[in-house]
């Protein structure tokens, strides 16, 4: 058996699928992904087990056995939850088998091998009847299906095989019900993910403006989500237009379809603006009542903002309009939520659906290539203007007016500065043919076709002949060691402060051997340490920097501003030292890093100690 991993890159986000055989070990993709978390999750194991409860026990007052099916069941933990409150058996379905090898050694530890069956298949493939994998149908189900985005892992076909194939017509299901509700904004900082702004150049001829083509106008985006932590961001960073709506529903005790559909919440403005973003999420009922309840709410929109549980598997939603548009206070409209078996997206309209007719089940289509090339954070950085000037600035300091400058970055803008600043020639390598459509339609609509050259060239596969005798640089590579998360989403806090690792001098030629730095960091702030984290600096010039990491100095309480444009790379430790361990010691991290120029990649390695160390 084969099976893609993913890989995302720590800097540009971008995710890269290795293809892994049977003999691969899987513990750490397992430890990578949300299982912890989701295990971590006290409201939602508490909720789950609560609507179990009562779900067993709406069956057994029936005279019935509690016979349970658990879709998706991971570690097993709902299963062993459901026998806990008197299940007489549980089919536990899970087709990863890594996991499903786990579920099983966990179902057994724990003493339930007797009454829970795990079954290594995918809930569509599992067969019922004297030979099968259940003997008869369940009259309990289980499931936890459900990502940011309520319906992207496949619940609504997962359910309406279920209830076609696998449990009966009068099953009890857990959770009962969802509920996804969504919230209209006007968000400039959130628009600038999604759509590209003219970039102001101030030149020594005047300022120039980099124009979009009007392809990324008209273009209706991405049809992803962009999940996030709403909480994160500050309520002056968008204006509410309407109240939050609940959009639609879905009871996973009856009938569940996976067809298209779509549904439409009229409402009246708050406020006059700009409509451009739907924010999104969704809570689920456990029971029938509706009293157990568990909800994806931001702060804002919650019932008990103290009780807000962090999670990190399941956050909120970001939709972005196919275009912005116009409205006015207290002149109703209709916000539509599209749905087909995977995906939510929405659409403003002056009139219900339902009274006109019209309905657009297609999902919005990227055709501009910029939705492609460029992930959100990658759209906010070219947008952020003050970026755009520190790279002016320094690229000042070095032009001349006979200057060459080579640019290796898909999809980058700095080749327009360069030009814009007086480079005699400027050439940008565009290895992906979405980048290279792109940037000829950048060049196009600023009347720059004849002005910049485009090379279609991997770096490592040009010659002196494609850059006229000038060199090139390297192509990095991911780290492996560390995974990308983008930490301005965290609530975190420094326990020492930033220290130089690696420098790379781009000035100077690649060295054929690795790179080593080893040291120690002292821990000058008390708490509980669980991770490293690396960024770069980018130093311009000697007096422009700019950071994919911290933007200023922590505060004296160690509260962190991180680059809200970057993912950082977080090396997680395995153990965490004692916050209440005094600090005379002092404690201390010891790292080991390593660069290596032929491949790209860094190997890292960090461990914690009491006392001052050697290194590792």
């Amino acid at each position: 058996m084969k099976i893609f991993c993913g890989r995302a890159n720590p800097t540009t986000g971008s995710v890269e699928w290795l293809e892994e055989d049977e003999h691969y070990d899987y513990h750490q993709e397992i430890a990578r992904s949300s299982y912890a978390d989701m295990l971590h999750d006290k409201d939602r194991n508490i909720k789950y087990y609560q609507g179990i409860r009562a779900a067993v026990s709406r069956v057994k007052d029936r005279g019935q056995k509690a016979l349970v099916l658990d879709i998706g069941t991971g570690t097993g933990l709902l299963s062993m939850m459901a026998v806990t409150a008197g299940a007489d058996f549980c089919y536990a379905v899970e087709v990863f088998k890594p996991m499903a090898d786990a579920a099983v050694k966990i179902v057994e530890k724990n003493g339930f091998s007797n009454k829970i069956k795990v079954i290594n298949k995918h809930s569509t493939e599992v067969t019922v009847g004297p030979d099968g994998d259940m003997p008869c149908r369940a009259n309990i189900l289980i499931t936890e299906l459900f990502d940011t985005e309520l319906i992207g892992e496949g619940a609504l076909p997962s359910y309406e095989h279920a209830h076609r194939h696998l449990v009966q017509g009068d099953c009890e299901a857990v959770p009962h019900r969802a509920t996804v509700y969504a919230q209209l904004v006007e968000s400039r900082r959130m628009w600038s993910w999604n759509k590209l702004f003219p970039i102001r150049v101030q030149t020594s001829l005047g300022e120039q403006i980099i124009v979009p083509p009007m392809e990324l106008e008209r273009c209706p985006g991405a049809p992803s989500v962009y999940d996030i932590q709403l909480n994160q961001v500050s309520p002056t960073d968008f204006t509410v237009l309407s109240d939050v709506l609940p959009m639609f529903s879905v009871d996973f005790s009856k009938q569940v379809s996976s067809s298209a559909a779509c549904h439409s919440r009229q409402f009246e403005p708050l406020a006059s603006g700009q409509a451009q973003v739907v924010l999104s999420w969704w809570d689920i009922e456990m029971d029938p009542e509706g009293k157990i309840r568990c909800t994806m709410a931001p702060f804002w929109a919650h019932t008990d903002p103290q009780e807000l549980q962090w999670r990190d598997h399941w956050m909120q939603c970001v939709y972005f309009l196919p275009q912005e548009e116009p409205i006015v206070q207290g002149s109703a409209l209709c916000l539509v939520a599209h749905h087909d078996d995977y995906c939510v997206w929405y659409s403003l309209q002056r009139t219900s659906p339902k009274k006109n007719g019209r309905f657009h089940p297609a999902r919005p289509v990227c055709d501009c290539q910029a939705h492609l090339l460029w992930n959100r954070p990658r759209f906010g950085e070219i947008n952020d203007q003050d970026r755009t000037d520190q790279y002016v600035q320094a690229l000042r300091t070095v032009l001349k007016p006979d200057s060459v400058c080579l640019c290796v970055s898909d999809g980058s803008l700095l080749s327009v500065l360069a030009h814009y600043l007086g480079a005699e020639q400027v050439l940008t390598i565009e290895s992906s043919a979405a980048s290279h459509r792109l940037m000829k339609k950048i060049f196009k609509a600023n009347h720059l076709e004849d002005k910049i050259n485009i090379i279609a060239k991997r770096p490592e596969s040009l010659t002196s002949a494609d850059l006229e005798g000038k060199k090139h640089a390297l192509d990095f590579r991911e780290s492996k060691e560390a995974e990308p998360h983008p930490l301005w989403e965290y609530p975190c806090r420094s326990l020492s402060e930033p220290q130089q690792i690696l420098t790379f001098d781009f000035r100077e030629p690649v060295p054929s051997q690795s790179i080593c730095a080893e040291g120690s960091i002292e821990l000058r702030r008390p708490g509980r340490s669980h991770g490293a984290v690396l960024w770069m600096e980018y130093h311009l010039t000697p007096d422009s920097t700019i950071s994919t990491g911290l933007l200023k100095p922590a505060e004296d309480k160690g509260y962190c501003c991180w680059n809200s444009h970057c993912k950082q790379a977080v090396y997680f430790f395995s153990t965490t030292l004692d916050p209440r361990a005094p600090l005379g010691g002092p404690q201390t991290v010891s790292y080991a890093v390593e660069f290596h120029p032929c491949t790209g990649d860094v190997t890292l390695d960090f461990t914690l100690s009491d006392a001052l160390g050697d290194g590792c």
